[in-house]
């Protein structure tokens, strides 16, 4: 990235860092506490579990810090990143990069009042982040994307999940109720043999179609007319790009103008607790 420098590369697996650094520069550690006071700004993309350590860490030396999702184990442990970086004084973002997908941001300027949302995550077995469930692996995407477009307290949450290829929650379906009225259906899968990735919002007079994966967005309309209404709409032009760059360089402009990111540390807790309350209830039904 133009104007950023990579100052260090850390990773506990022996050879990994040193890999990355010797192809893009910056030194190669083993300890992340090597990082700190020397860095404005930290990527963390660890195991959730370290996440807490290694943010709080990070914020108290003073660095801005952008934390994969979910942003902790805990909501109580995300809430003590929040409460530190405000106590701080320093950038501090959560990774839901699907927030950057080029899909979602040509399509939100087109959601208003939803009644209802279907999502569909599903994807083939990954071999990877399954130290946590499927609702905090891949659900919790779309939970966040629920919260910024609903903008209503989610007031009754059904939902089941089964294990089968690992001692966690494989598939999982929620049914969630919105002050709002709004009702939303979300399935999240990591043991489909086709990935599906897409969410349509049914609104009044309007119909909103996301695919993550293709990057395509739909919109139509009920127009009324002197006669008999229509309906009007299309495709829409997406300007394609990577979620993940635009995700750190959102970040870094944030670092840079002492501004809120767009997906703020609160927000990532907020879909955390909102996971962690579907899994409550799944793990009760």
């Amino acid at each position: 990235m133009p104007g950023v420098e990579l100052v260090a590369v850390v990773d506990t697996a022996p050879g990994r860092a040193a890999e990355v650094a010797s192809q893009y520069g910056g030194e190669a550690l083993d300890d992340w506490r090597g990082v700190r006071g020397r860095v404005d700004a930290v990527m963390v993309a660890v195991p959730t579990e370290s996440h807490a350590e290694i943010a709080l860490g990070c914020i108290e030396a003073g660095a801005a810090v952008l934390v994969e999702k979910p942003i902790a184990t805990s909501v109580a442990d995300a809430t003590r990143i929040v409460e530190a970086a405000a106590r701080h004084g320093v950038v501090c973002a959560a990774g839901h990069s699907e927030r950057f997908n080029p899909a979602v941001v040509a399509a939100f300027p087109h959601i208003a009042d939803p009644r209802f949302v279907e999502v569909h995550r599903l994807g083939a077995f990954p071999g990877r982040g399954l130290d946590v469930d499927v609702i905090f692996d891949l659900m919790i995407h779309d939970l966040d994307l629920l919260l910024a477009a609903v903008g209503s307290d989610v007031v009754d949450i059904e939902a089941v999940g089964v294990n089968v290829l690992t001692p966690k929650t494989d598939i999982a379906n929620a049914r969630l109720r919105f002050a709002s009225g709004c009702i939303a259906n979300l399935t999240a899968s990591r043991i489909s043999r086709d990935r599906v990735r897409k969410a349509r919002f049914f609104q009044r007079a309007s119909y909103v179609s996301i695919d993550f994966a293709a990057r395509e967005v739909e919109v139509y309309r009920l127009v009324a007319g002197d006669g008999r209404p229509s309906i009007e709409g299309g495709r829409l032009t997406v300007t394609d790009d990577e979620p993940l760059r635009r995700e750190l360089v959102d970040f870094v402009d944030a670092v840079r103008e002492g501004r809120a990111p767009t997906v703020t540390a609160a927000a990532g807790r907020d879909a955390l607790a909102l996971a962690t309350r579907v899994a409550d209830v799944m793990s009760s039904s």
